[in-house]
């Protein structure tokens, strides 16, 4: 299996860890690339599409090694997926520079109730010779929000806001924002909007299959609903 960009973030960031990190259920064995218990491993199922758009994951600190992180799902199953640990004094030069790089057309991805409403936007609109690069801030709500507001890099960044009108599915650890969505939820609805829909679709299934595994683990379940999983591979298969 070949690792992506969250596979390579969560080895940097481990190895520069001081003490062991001890998220909730620290003491279950999981594979170290799905985060589903390790019987239960779900890699060989993973399958990674070319799309248009590429995202650009921004991740608070520690939010790369929590097992119950969804951005991982994000890179699963998009190609072009990058990922980097926030800093609010120095910015990673690579991230910048791919914000800043010509091929692309970046757009954050946020709530448009803490963006001016100049720079606010429903739908993206791309130039042409442009992909789009979704910017994902990645952490709890609170730790989202200090990323908005302290990035100055972002400050010219088109705000995408999304629209929700659906509950959430995640139920791996409890959510602050008022409807707020997971990571990868929020990623399946932006790509259906940039056209990339069996993208959208298989990154919505996969997310099923995910919080399927996941919570059996979780729970000591023997076995999970094959449902979720069976969706995904008709998904995939089309």
């Amino acid at each position: 299996m070949k690792p992506h960009a969250i596979h390579k973030l969560y080895d940097q960031r481990l190895a520069q860890s001081t003490k062991p990190f001890r998220a909730r259920g620290a003491s279950v064995v999981r594979c170290i690339h799905c985060m589903v218990v390790e019987r239960l491993c779900i890699c060989e199922e993973r399958q990674t599409l070319t799309t248009n758009a590429g995202f650009l994951l921004v991740m608070y600190d520690d939010e790369v090694l929590k097992p119950s992180n969804t951005g991982r799902l994000i890179a699963d199953t998009v190609e072009d997926t990058y990922a980097y640990i926030w800093s609010r004094k120095t910015p990673n030069e690579e991230m910048v520079a791919l914000v800043n790089d010509p091929i692309w057309q970046p757009f954050v991805v946020f709530p448009a109730q803490y963006a001016s409403e100049d720079r606010v936007v429903s739908q993206p609109v791309i130039k042409a010779g442009k992909r789009p690069l979704f910017i994902m801030i990645d952490g709890t709500w609170q730790e989202a929000k200090k990323i908005f507001r302290k990035s100055p890099w972002l400050d010219e960044v088109p705000v995408l806001s999304i629209k929700v009108d659906t509950q959430s599915r995640y139920q791996m650890r409890e959510a602050n924002g008022e409807g707020q969505l997971a990571t990868a939820e929020v990623a399946a609805q932006v790509l259906a909007l940039a056209g990339d829909i069996k993208a959208s679709q298989c990154l919505d299934a996969w997310f099923d299959v995910f919080r399927e595994y996941y919570l059996t683990g979780k729970k000591q379940r023997n076995l999970p609903d094959p449902a979720a999983l069976d969706k995904y591979r008709e998904l995939r298969t089309l």
